[in-house]
């Protein structure tokens, strides 16, 4: 069978306060036979943006994302981020629907993935050698990952195949860590009151560490729990897959 060649993006928030994150990430597709490229010219998916009304600002980002993964010669376009795999497949329909790149549109958003469903989907991961993780972990459900792409047991399934690992589910953990982009901004103290709840909930499970897809809810909790001094920390799925190489 001959490799996947996969064209990774990198968002935002990992490219600048979780770099290694991303290393983690084209280490592990590496390990499991893919031959994985980067694009430099890469920028964002456009989603601050989208979210904060500026669709005419994001159509501009859109088309450069669009520039930078049309590429024939790749068979898939990865991301550590469900948020962002959220937008390219949701948002980028409303803003090409009008546009005369619909249809490569088309064409390049079949080829977009998150990373977990990536392994557990396309690569259909049974194993991943040598990952280990002496520690009790907590999962969240972050909104995109579960509303916009469907995304529920294949990271559990993937938390499973590493070695010391324990998994315990916190109550409510498909509600909202209260990060939400723009939202955190416009309305803080709600935000924070969100990210209370969710941490007392990871907490009292005993967990040490509260693991999810997205960086960005991540970042959120561990502000929340550095400032109030709870003793609980996070890392990204791939840090966890990759944990013991």
């Amino acid at each position: 069978m001959p490799q996947p060649v996969v064209d990774i993006f990198i968002p935002c928030f990992i490219d600048q306060l979780f770099p290694q994150t991303a290393w983690n990430m084209v280490k592990l597709l590496e390990a499991l036979g893919c031959t994985v490229r980067y694009n430099t010219n890469q920028t964002c998916c456009g989603q601050p943006a989208y979210n904060a009304g500026f669709q005419n600002e994001c159509r501009q980002v859109a088309d450069k994302f669009l520039e930078d993964f049309s590429s024939e010669d790749s068979d898939y376009i990865v991301a550590p981020s469900a948020s962002c795999v959220g937008m390219i497949r949701n948002a980028y329909s409303n803003i090409f629907v009008t546009s005369s790149n619909f249809t490569r549109y088309r064409t390049m958003e079949r080829k977009v993935l998150e990373l977990t469903e990536f392994l557990t989907d396309v690569l259909q991961v049974k194993e991943i050698p040598g990952a280990r993780l002496d520690a009790k972990v907590t999962y969240h459900d972050s909104c995109s990952a579960l509303r916009e792409c469907g995304i529920k047991e294949g990271p559990r399934r993937l938390l499973d195949m590493v070695e010391g690992l324990q998994l315990a589910e916190m109550q409510e953990t498909e509600t909202c860590c209260g990060f939400g982009g723009t939202f955190a901004a416009k309305f803080e103290s709600i935000s924070v009151a969100m990210a209370e709840q969710k941490v007392e909930n990871a907490l009292s499970t005993g967990a040490e560490y509260i693991v999810s897809t997205d960086t960005s809810c991540l970042m959120h909790l561990e502000a929340y729990s550095k400032k109030q001094g709870k003793p609980i920390k996070v890392l990204h799925i791939a840090d966890v897959l990759t944990s013991g190489w």
